[in-house]
């Protein structure tokens, strides 16, 4: 996000949502287009039940029953199978879809997945960002660099209280 940029306004701001298609930690399929009439919290994590993401999942996890009041779902997406989903989720309360991309095409679509680095080693993982989709199907607000803390989910929150409407 460039400095000082209001919160939200990461540069996907604005564009068309790609559309998509996963299954969740249940088995259940979850498209895009399902949601017309909802504003969807999709965020991209790196990896299940690992401290940031789990901090970050949890805390969405404590807001869902406001995310909805404030005409949302929410749905985590991240890299590994419906079992890894299944069992994070069943450790942690999680009480949302999980989607499974495990071929990192919806990733890619939303330009998350990326070259990292760890220890000098470089690889491609999904880069931690959130993104609100309004129900017309452009992405609303955008975080690229979203933090994997409890904090985080409040502020996606309180931006949708503020702007969708």
């Amino acid at each position: 996000m460039a400095p000082n940029a209001p919160s939200g306004q990461g540069p996907m701001t604005g564009k068309k949502a790609p559309g998509f298609s996963l299954s969740d930690q249940q088995g259940r399929t979850h498209a895009l287009g399902s949601y017309k009439d909802k504003w969807v919290v999709l965020y991209f994590y790196p990896k299940d039940d690992t401290p940031g993401c789990t901090k970050e999942s949890c805390g969405f996890r404590d807001l869902t029953a406001e995310f909805a009041k404030a005409g949302a779902v929410v749905l985590g997406c991240s890299i590994l199978d419906g079992a890894s989903k299944k069992k994070f989720a069943e450790k942690h309360a999680l009480n949302f879809p999980l989607l499974a991309d495990e071929d990192n095409k919806v990733a890619e679509a939303y330009g998350v997945w990326q070259e990292k680095s760890m220890y000098g080693k470089k690889f491609m993982g999904i880069n931690r960002e959130t993104f609100v989709i309004a129900p017309d199907g452009t992405i609303a607000a955008h975080w690229p660099k979203a933090k994997g803390n409890e904090e985080h989910p409040a502020e996606v929150l309180a931006w949708l209280k503020e702007n969708a409407k």
